[in-house]
């Protein structure tokens, strides 16, 4: 089952948390509702730019640009927003398209000039980081939408934020592109052997750059939300993104060759990084033993990933 290894490990965590909580419940408040709200707020922000990297992971290739995107399309939003006074349900897809727009000139670099996507990517980040500051400087910037758009992409129903209901039908739609549209088994194709793929008629450039556009849009909804649920926007809060994105890609089961992975792994892998994080943060561990766990699962899942894809060619 694609994603079942982070599926086990993720409800095995879950298991343990809900168990320490019932034991501990003045220690220990993963069970407050207050803790599950901030826990659900937190995991979009990193999903919504997963499922963009981890589709393009799939097809081959990487991203290193989307937390500068991330950051550099909202603040361009919130300046139409509140500099030109453009609604936010124009500034918004705007804001989406610029990121489309990034990508796929990521992906026209990459394929034109047969490079790396790696170091292409990597170029973009800092150009883009660069831009942040040249373009708005290092304060940061409100964005106040109409009471509607604040509802329907920040607000909450009970404890579950708007936000994480939107990245469930994301993942839900992503699912059902992967395993049920063409373009879906042309990323598969293309990232699992090329050759293969050209020889049945796929066009692997198209399918590449669709994938590239897509990275970049999800990496500008992702601080669209983000944008809204604070109402403000740090130029450096995008900073680490990219490398949490892939992070939770690899965790989530992604070959980092290409053809191989899930929506289902890389919402999960989204998930366990934060819930990591919660359950680091009400133990009051220092902040940096969340890299260290979450370094230790990387290594750990690519050796899973390595020991499941030797068991299948066997």
């Amino acid at each position: 089952m694609p994603g079942g290894n982070i599926l086990i490990a993720f409800i095995a965590i879950e298991v343990c948390c809900v168990v320490g909580a019932l034991l501990f419940p003045t220690a220990f408040r993963y069970l407050s509702s207050a803790n599950i709200s901030v826990t659900l707020q937190a995991i979009p922000t990193i999903g919504f730019i997963s499922l963009g990297v981890g589709l393009l992971m799939i097809a081959g290739e990487f991203d290193l640009s989307v937390g500068s995107v991330y950051t550099f399309t909202s603040i361009i939003a919130a300046t139409l927003l509140g500099a030109l006074s453009v609604s936010a349900w124009i500034a918004a897809p705007l804001g989406i398209a610029i990121g489309a727009l990034i990508g796929l000139t990521n992906g026209l670099i990459t394929l034109r000039f047969s490079m790396p996507s790696f170091i292409v990517t990597l170029g973009a980040m800092l150009f883009w980081r660069g831009m942040i500051l040249l373009v708005h400087g290092a304060t940061s910037i409100g964005f106040a939408p109409d009471d509607a758009f604040q509802f329907l992409f920040g607000g909450a129903i009970g404890v579950v934020p708007m936000s994480f209901i939107w990245l469930l039908v994301f993942s839900i739609g992503f699912h059902l592109v992967l395993q049920h549209r063409r373009l879906g088994s042309h990323i598969f194709a293309v990232g699992g052997n090329r050759a293969a793929a050209i020889a049945i008629g796929i066009r692997p450039g198209r399918v590449k750059l669709t994938a590239f556009a897509i990275a970049g849009a999800m990496a500008s909804l992702s601080g669209i939300f983000s944008a809204t649920r604070v109402n403000s926007i740090t130029p450096s809060g995008g900073t680490g993104l990219e490398l949490q994105a892939i992070a939770a890609c690899v965790i989530g089961g992604l070959a980092l060759t290409g053809g191989r992975g899930s929506m289902l792994g890389i919402f999960l892998g989204a998930a366990l990084i934060y819930t990591i994080q919660d359950v680091l943060l009400l133990l009051r561990a220092p902040g940096f033993y969340l890299d260290i766990f979450v370094g230790a699962l990387i290594v750990i899942a690519v050796i899973l990933n390595q020991a499941v894809q030797g068991r299948a060619r066997a």
